[in-house]
């Protein structure tokens, strides 16, 4: 049964606040258990640190977790870091180092030896200079795990935005503005709200240009491609609404006139859901064939290894991984 399997979280970049919200969380109690695709000598490091009395203990894979009261397990993924990793900064070898527990951990999940994945941020700069050219966790969860039609939503207490595009320059957005997009992102959406018991949900979707594109005035993809995606969702049987303009549809969202946002773009949707506050935002990724979620923050290298880093995000990461894993 998928519920009695643990809950896979990947350390994430070992130069970052991964390894020392990982402990905190541990040590805090967590709602099911837990193995940790990481390397065991930055958590044990990390546990000395926050002087955590827990135990950490290195397992082959992940199918050979026992989840032993007051131990961390973690799965071995390469070789052991150096001991002195520079805190705070990019390397070659903490990025490598996170792309490897990223890539276990699906392999782990697709094998189903773990109940979903929960992941601690990594440093796309450190991955770049190991020479591994992604722009994030999101596209790296689609290519190893073969998955064509994929998003990223984030979600609070208070709102849940889905995106259309991801990781791209803002010039060349309009151009990934296609109906098959648009659909996909709807669709997508809706699977999002009934992974997290949502059965009828109720989708808007926010225009690209200001005022929705103000019936063409202000640019023709909203009239031309938005709207007819909208209406060929709303013939498919989809509760879904817009084009509606950018600047007042996430205030009516939060109202709670609708259960999701379907966003344009990177910056329009992840910044209301940012302001209302990193600690308690959650990121998944929908459409693999697994549950994935994430902190909505990033390695904060200028607070690593000082004790500080706050890991309520990626409780509530984990949480939400439980509840779409029922």
């Amino acid at each position: 049964m998928r519920e009695q399997l643990p809950v896979g979280i990947t350390m994430g970049d070992a130069a970052g606040i991964g390894p020392e919200i990982v402990v905190k969380a541990c040590a805090q109690g967590l709602k099911a258990p837990v193995v940790v695709f990481g390397d065991a000598g930055a958590m044990r490091r990390a546990a000395a640190l926050l002087g955590a009395r827990l135990d950490i203990a290195e397992i082959a894979d992940a199918g050979q977790a026992r989840g032993a009261p007051g131990c961390i397990e973690v799965v071995a993924c390469g070789a052991p870091l150096p001991h002195d990793l520079p805190a705070g900064r990019a390397s070659a070898a903490a990025g490598q180092a996170a792309y490897d527990y990223l890539c276990a951990a699906i392999d782990a999940a697709q094998a189903g030896q773990i109940r979903a994945i929960v992941t601690a941020p990594l440093s796309k700069h450190s991955m770049h200079l190991a020479g591994i050219d992604q722009p994030g966790h999101t596209e790296i969860l689609a290519e190893r795990s073969h998955t064509a039609d994929f998003a990223m939503m984030l979600a609070n207490d208070e709102l849940r935005v889905l995106l259309v595009t991801i990781h791209m320059a803002l010039a060349a957005v309009p151009a990934a503005i296609t109906p098959q997009a648009e659909a996909r992102a709807i669709r997508l959406a809706a699977l999002a709200c009934r992974q997290m018991g949502i059965e009828r949900p109720r989708i808007a979707v926010a225009g690209l240009n200001p005022h929705a594109g103000e019936d063409g005035k202000f640019g023709r993809e909203d009239l031309d491609i938005i709207a007819p995606a909208i209406a060929q969702a709303r013939a498919d049987g989809l509760d879904v609404s817009g084009p509606w303009p950018g600047d007042t549809i996430f205030m009516r969202a939060r109202r709670g006139e609708f259960d999701i946002v379907v966003a344009q773009y990177h910056d329009q949707g992840l910044i209301p859901v940012k302001y209302l506050g990193v600690d308690q935002g959650v990121n998944v990724t929908v459409g693999l064939p697994f549950v994935r979620t994430s902190v909505d923050h990033g390695t904060a290298f200028d607070i690593a290894w000082k004790g500080v880093a706050d890991h309520a995000s990626l409780v509530a990461a984990f949480d939400l991984a439980l509840a779409m894993t029922p």
